[in-house]
């Protein structure tokens, strides 16, 4: 008697051939499934649209404004800085960058007149990067500026500086000339592309953008969650009185009548000494809720005091612009139509149609163009 195979009749290997489709795969297990749908997802994310246009362009203006600020405030003494005439010369300079790896183009003469081409230049990208004009070559050359400035001195930066170098470098990936921009203003005049040039261009340029957006959000979370762990480890910020030191420096007292006032303050000062810890090492972990909102405005607060009471408006600024890129766009419409109505400025009317005249009752449209509705009709 032969032995029954599985394509026999009344046997489990012929009920599942039998429902089995023909020419059909067996299905994936269901974690390979979850992976590839998420897989999918993040690169749909990635490359679908760009991300957060309104806050890449505010820091955009934020950091090229800084900048202009920083190089105009310091025009007096730019020569003692960064100029032939500095302590730190450029033969100097030039020795430490072959032991660093960096370069300055500050360093590629000694002439005075080189230098002073050099610092109008600078002044001139950074109002164009502030505008949006050619933002995609401007963005380049504002990165190479602060690059130039930074490594030319050093040794006369602070965290503030940076951390505009390093926002210069990642804003190079990103699109922040589509809002707020000259650039926008001249989009709609700008040349068609070709279908399959136009996506791939388009497809690049979502990605880059995408991608130096999460450096960004990565870099202030790193920023703000190593100082609160490093804070963490300190017993002067455990003890409460960290800030009474760092009230008493004289090197951070621009004032020091109100730096002594503040530090007579004591309660207040370990409860803001507390505070700054707690939302520093939170910081990470709220950019996801609504609880991001009275984070971010306590850290405002905190960055404002520090320019105040500590005198560094650089760093703060830096760092307020920085926070900026976690505001979710309908925010930053919103401030832009209230700034326009503080300014007395309105949205340009709509060209509206002349409508056309209203037909008697029980008229019979006119022929031969667009019909007028007909009213009460029976």
């Amino acid at each position: 008697m032969p032995e029954p195979t599985d394509n026999a009749p009344g046997t489990p290997g012929q009920a599942d051939n039998a429902l089995r489709v023909p020419g059909q795969a067996d299905a994936p297990p269901r974690p390979l499934v979850r992976v590839t749908g998420a897989a999918r997802h993040a690169w749909a994310l990635l490359t679908d649209r760009p991300l957060s246009l309104y806050a890449v362009s505010v820091l955009r203006i934020g950091y090229g404004l800084l900048y202009l600020v920083f190089l105009l405030r310091e025009f007096p003494h730019r020569d003692a800085i960064w100029g032939p005439g500095s302590p730190w010369t450029p033969d100097l300079a030039r020795q430490l960058f072959d032991q660093t790896g960096w370069a300055s183009v500050l360093t590629l003469s000694d002439s005075r007149p080189y230098f002073e081409l050099c610092y109008a230049a600078a002044l001139v990208v950074s109002l164009l990067f502030l505008l949006g004009w050619r933002t995609r070559a401007v963005s380049v050359l504002f990165a190479v500026v602060v690059a130039s400035f930074h490594a030319r001195s050093i040794f006369m930066t602070d965290g503030g500086d940076n951390l505009v170098l390093l926002m210069a470098l990642y804003l190079v990936l990103t699109a922040s000339g589509r809002r707020w921009s000259l650039d926008a203003r001249r989009a709609p005049r700008a040349p068609v592309l070709p279908p399959q040039l136009a996506a791939a261009r388009s497809t690049l340029v979502t990605t880059l953008h995408n991608c130096g957006l999460l450096v960004i959000g990565i870099q202030v979370c790193f920023l703000y969650g190593a100082a609160g762990l490093y804070k963490v480890q300190g017993g002067t910020w455990g003890a409460g009185t960290a800030l009474h030191y760092v009230l008493n420096l004289d090197l951070f007292q621009p004032w020091p009548a109100l730096s002594h006032w503040a530090d007579s303050q004591v309660l207040a000062i370990a409860v803001v000494g507390y505070l700054t810890v707690l939302l520093q090492v939170a910081f990470p972990f709220v950019l996801f809720g609504r609880l991001k909102y009275p984070v971010l405005t306590m850290l405002l607060g905190m960055h404002l005091g520090i320019a105040v009471l500590m005198g560094l408006p650089l760093f703060s600024g830096a760092m307020i612009i920085a926070d900026a890129v976690f505001l979710p766009d309908r925010f930053w419409i919103a401030t832009g139509r209230l700034a326009r109505r503080a300014l007395g400025r309105t949205e340009e009317p709509k060209p509206v149609r002349a409508e056309a005249p209203e037909a008697p009752r029980g008229a019979v449209p006119k022929q031969g163009g667009r019909a007028t509705p007909v009213h009460d009709r029976p």
